[in-house]
């Protein structure tokens, strides 16, 4: 199995509690196609560079996968159908980046 990291931005209008039962919904079927989500990292309600489908803002996600390439055909397949995601991108990585910045730090990057 290899690893995956997967970014997903869910519409503005959404609230905290419908994007993390998004997320459990797609965690689910990665598990039911023999994978695991090893870490769900929420960054929150982020604002987005350039509208996309007339939102200007967007709950970020970042999924940490370990899956077989099956399962993560049904999970972008499903992502694709959902109407609540406005973009995603997975990516095969060698190994997962566990450096997590402090709010410290976040606060520091969006100052600059």
């Amino acid at each position: 199995m290899a690893n995956y990291e997967s970014v997903l931005i869910a519409r503005q209008d959404l609230g905290a509690s419908q994007v993390n039962s998004l997320v459990s919904d797609l965690s689910e079927v990665i598990k039911k196609e023999g994978g695991e989500v090893v870490k769900t990292d929420n960054w929150g309600l982020k604002n987005l560079a350039y509208r996309i489908k007339k939102n200007r803002k967007g709950y970020y996600v970042l999924l940490n996968i370990v899956a077989p390439a099956k399962a993560i055909f049904e999970y972008e397949r499903l992502i694709r159908l959902n109407e609540d995601v406005i973009r995603y991108m997975t990516v095969k990585v060698d190994e997962f980046n566990n450096e997590t910045a402090s709010d410290e730090e976040v606060a520091q990057i969006e100052e600059a």
